[in-house]
């Protein structure tokens, strides 16, 4: 018998803070990516440039908006790099769950879009909350299921497993899967 693999060829975009934190978002992305790709779940990293698009967010193209930012020549922010964030929201499109990061220690604008993105399409928002689930945003609560809300990165990865392996899926109101025939 074939085992259950429910979440196999989903495509999942990794959201979270990318400016303002010292690695660009990298780390977290880095560790969870070969768990995700051992369910055999399409990976869609920012940093990675998933879409073909001549702006990728990067240190250089945040050293510019540093930059822009400095010297008062704001206008530029937008018409050179207002791509980004059509790409980043155009992979929330694309996703078919999306796993956040928030780390109340990183104010985090773009990833509050991103999520309210996805929510508003009915898709899983899976949250970890890098301080623990009983210190995640109100908000959080209001608008998602507390189920999809974790203090940790491992209880994430035990919940996908579970979904992933689970042989009744009509249980998961959010999730939707493709026939495999």
């Amino acid at each position: 018998m074939d085992s259950i693999n429910n979440l196999s060829y989903m495509r999942t975009y990794l959201v979270g803070a990318m400016d303002r934190v010292d690695d660009g978002g990298a780390t977290w992305r880095q560790t969870i990516t070969p768990h995700l790709v051992r369910m055999r779940i399409k990976v869609l990293d920012p940093r990675l440039q998933p879409i073909n698009n001549d702006i990728i967010e990067n240190d250089d193209t945040r050293q510019w908006i540093d930059y822009y930012k400095e010297t008062e020549q704001y206008d530029k922010i937008r018409q050179k790099f207002n791509s980004i964030r059509s790409a980043d929201l155009r992979c929330v499109d694309v996703s078919d769950f999306i796993i956040a990061h928030i780390d109340l220690q990183t104010h985090a604008c773009g990833t509050y879009e991103e999520i309210v993105t996805a929510n508003r399409q009915k898709k899983p928002v899976l949250i970890w909350c890098q301080q623990g689930k009983k210190q995640a945003p109100n908000w959080l609560f209001f608008m998602l299921p507390h189920e999809h809300i974790f203090s940790s990165m491992q209880e994430l990865l035990c919940y996908l497993n579970l979904v992933n392996t689970m042989p009744n899926t009509k249980s998961l109101k959010r999730w939707f899967f493709f026939n495999k025939k």
